[in-house]
């Protein structure tokens, strides 16, 4: 082999090994980091509306999944991580979050509080608007429906196993009322399958087909927090942390506090 044809050999191997690395640089480059979250009804909208934001600035995929905070419907939260689902980020009820904490699920440093959220009443676009401005007006409107729609998770299961109980009239509404499972309990309502429904304030609003009454009265009210944190399981945990700082950030506040939820962000 003369000299000449080794240095073109060379020259060929070292361009074939640049190709070859600047092909690996390109594929490297077009491969981004991924999240998996789950998010419970309560903050869905605000996550909804902040997601494509999170992704432009960092590069950073996120692969969502909805499930309610409690209620043990096959896609509750708490149950798609009992069942072994894979996912970094948890977004529900703050008393679930410390539930899965305690279970294991959750990285108990990582948990951070997002927002406040309000129970609100919804009747179908188009129906007579109850009064319930008042604790009095409340349950006589109540009394009034004909059927009534309340929510498998937090909200509803303090209305059907605190509130109505502990005013003495849920032996009179059982009998009308029916749990909504796995579907926003404003969807029903729109499609005339209730009268009135109880969810949070944020899954109410986004709804169509619906009007939104108002909170209920704040004798009866009860504030839910939602909050996020990072499972034991999450394969990117630098990623997880800031996609949490994100949210849970005083620049993304007044965007969250549209969904009408109260951000935590803007208590201090």
């Amino acid at each position: 082999m003369t000299r000449l044809t080794t240095r073109l050999i060379l020259l060929l191997a070292a361009a074939l090994g640049i190709g070859c690395q600047t092909a690996g640089d390109t594929t490297r480059a077009e491969s981004v980091s991924e999240l998996r979250v789950v998010t419970s009804g309560g903050f869905a909208t605000a996550y909804r509306m902040l997601a494509p934001e999170f992704e432009a600035r960092t590069g950073i995929r996120l692969v969502t999944e909805y499930g309610a905070s409690t209620g043990g419907a096959p896609n509750s939260i708490p149950v798609r991580l009992e069942r072994g689902e894979q996912f970094d980020v948890v977004i529900l009820s703050r008393p679930a979050l410390d539930g899965l904490t305690e279970r294991g699920d959750v990285i108990a440093e990582s948990r951070t509080d997002l927002v406040r959220s309000l129970i609100g009443m919804a009747v179908r676009k188009g129906a007579p608007v109850p009064d319930i401005s008042t604790p009095e007006a409340f349950i006589a409107a109540l009394y009034a429906a004909e059927s009534i729609g309340y929510s498998a998770s937090v909200s509803g299961t303090y209305l059907a196993t605190d509130l109505w109980p502990r005013l003495g009239i849920w032996q009179d509404l059982e009998p009308k009322s029916r749990r909504i499972v796995s579907e926003r309990v404003a969807d029903v309502v729109a499609r005339g399958d209730v009268e009135i429904g109880f969810q949070q304030v944020s899954e109410i609003l986004p709804t169509e087909g619906i009007i939104f009454v108002g909170p209920i009265p704040a004798a009866h009210q009860k504030v839910t927090t939602f909050s996020t944190g990072i499972t034991t399981r999450s394969r990117n945990a630098d990623a997880a942390r800031r996609l949490i700082e994100f949210l849970a950030s005083v620049e993304v506040a007044h965007t969250v506090a549209e969904t009408g939820l109260s951000p935590v962000a803007l208590e201090y």
